[in-house]
Formats: structure tokens, C-alpha cells, sequence
């Protein structure tokens, strides 16, 4: 390990530019959502900094939602992955989210939200995607598909973005940023990653009863060759069985998610 916590051999990893860089620098009216066309995200994504927990509640909904409509990767995720990597970091991200005395019980935080919603287009963009695509459409698949491809290349950047949360002191957002950089560790320059988040993973598993964050630690662990039965739960094991049978009959699509 290096002096600066970076896996020995590990490229340095940039995180992303500026957010008002990428807000403003963006020509948001020519890019494709989910409904059409993305004129309506600069002001959603710069309500995500309101001050007020509410309001950035709304605006997660508002240009998160659009962008990653049916699991597609549409021209406008990337440029809205990059802003909301970029954000990560900001105050006013987290105002009023975790202080216990002005927190809504009932409104999950804006970081965890973020966090997931990166986590959850990286598995839209994963290996496992791109194996479906080009098992149905063949093996140019991923060429033609250049959102996704745009969004695999910029994986260093969000792992960089995402990879300080990992020792937040939230468990919820600590869980949120191992199940993003999951799937973002698949990129080949970020092999090297893999034993820090193995710590990170077994860490969950000793912490977290929420079936979808162990699945997903477990699926990790497994994929990087550990040895997972003296981390699973009876509860683990019968999701893992249900899950397995449901594929055996047919029961999961085999398209890809978009």
C-alpha cells in the first residue's frame, strides 16, 4: 500500500472536474432522456445542492429518474454521473440530513440516494451487461452502444468520487459506496482495488441486515475468489437458493436492461 492509501502499482485516480463546470459547460437540450430531451436537468441537478433537505429530495426524483428510465444508459447519463460524482463532496449535499435533531426519520439522505443511483447505473453499464448484449445482439454490441461504453471508460472517475465514502461515519452511506464501487472495480485498471474492498464487504457482512447490500457484498466476494460460508446467514443462503431456482426455470430475463 502506498502513502497515500492507493493499492501499491494503482494508477492515480482523478475524480471529476468542477461540478459548475459540467452544469454549465453542458448543452443539456441536445442530449436524450428517458421522455426526450434533457433541457429541463440544469435546473433539477443544481437543486440537489438546495440547502433544504426537501427540496434536494424532489430533485433527486426529478433528473435522476429521467436519465436512467428502464435501466437504459441514455446521452445524458454520462454528463449526469459526472455532476453527481462531483457533488459528492459538497456541504449542502448533506445539510440537515444527518443531524438527529432536524433529520426526517422518513427521508432517506441525499448522499445515500446518489450513491445508490451511481451504484445502480454502474450494474446497468457492468460486464455482466455488456455478456447479455452481446449474446442477443451481437458481439459489436458494446461499439454501438456508446453511452454505455462512455460510461464504462469514466469508471476510474466515479470509483475516485466514490472511494472516500467507503470509511463514512453513516453506516447507510458507508454500505451505499461499497455496493457502487462494486461494479465499478470491474474497469482492468482498477483489479488492484479489489482486497481493500474485500475488507470493505466483510465489513458490511458483519454489520448489515439489508438483503440487497449483503447480496451484493457476498456476489463481490465470490467474484474475487473468497470463500463466502462463513459470512452468509441462513436468510443469505435461502435468497441465494430462491434466486438460483427462479433462473433454473426461466424466471429472469435474459435481455439486456434496456
Amino acid at each position: 500500500m502506498s502513502e497515500n492509501g492507493r493499492p501499491t502499482g494503482e494508477p492515480a485516480l482523478d475524480g471529476p472536474p468542477h461540478h459548475r463546470r459540467i452544469l454549465d459547460g453542458t448543452d443539456w437540450a441536445s442530449l436524450g432522456t428517458g421522455p426526450g430531451t434533457g433541457e429541463f436537468l440544469p435546473e433539477a441537478l443544481a437543486r440537489l445542492l438546495d440547502p433544504d433537505p426537501a427540496v434536494r429530495a424532489d430533485a433527486v426524483t426529478d433528473a435522476l429518474g429521467e436519465v436512467t428510465h428502464q435501466n437504459t444508459i441514455y446521452e445524458a447519463t454520462v454528463p449526469v454521473a459526472r455532476y453527481v460524482a462531483a457533488i459528492l463532496d459538497q456541504p449542502h449535499l448533506t445539510a440537515g440530513d444527518f443531524d438527529p435533531d432536524t433529520a426526517a426519520p422518513s427521508r432517506r439522505p441525499t448522499l445515500v440516494r446518489l450513491l445508490e443511483w451511481l451504484g445502480d447505473t454502474a450494474r446497468d453499464a457492468d460486464d455482466e451487461c455488456v455478456a447479455i448484449g452481446e449474446r442477443r445482439h451481437g458481439e459489436r454490441f458494446l461499439h454501438e452502444y456508446e453511452e454505455m461504453r462512455a460510461f464504462r471508460d469514466l469508471r476510474p472517475v466515479f470509483l475516485a468520487a466514490v472511494r472516500p465514502f467507503l470509511g463514512h461515519e453513516n453506516a447507510d452511506v458507508r454500505d451505499a459506496a461499497l455496493v457502487a464501487v462494486v461494479p465499478l472495480s470491474e474497469h482492468p485498471l482498477l483489479g488492484g482495488h479489489r482486497s481493500e474492498l474485500a475488507d470493505h464487504a466483510r465489513r458490511l457482512l458483519a454489520t448489515s441486515t439489508d438483503p440487497h447490500n449483503r447480496d451484493r457484498a457476498l456476489a463481490a466476494l465470490r467474484a474475487w475468489g473468497h470463500d463466502t460460508g462463513d459470512l452468509e446467514t441462513a436468510d443469505d443462503v435461502v435468497a441465494r437458493e430462491r434466486y438460483a431456482r427462479g433462473a433454473a426455470v426461466g424466471g429472469y430475463d435474459d435481455d439486456p436492461p434496456f
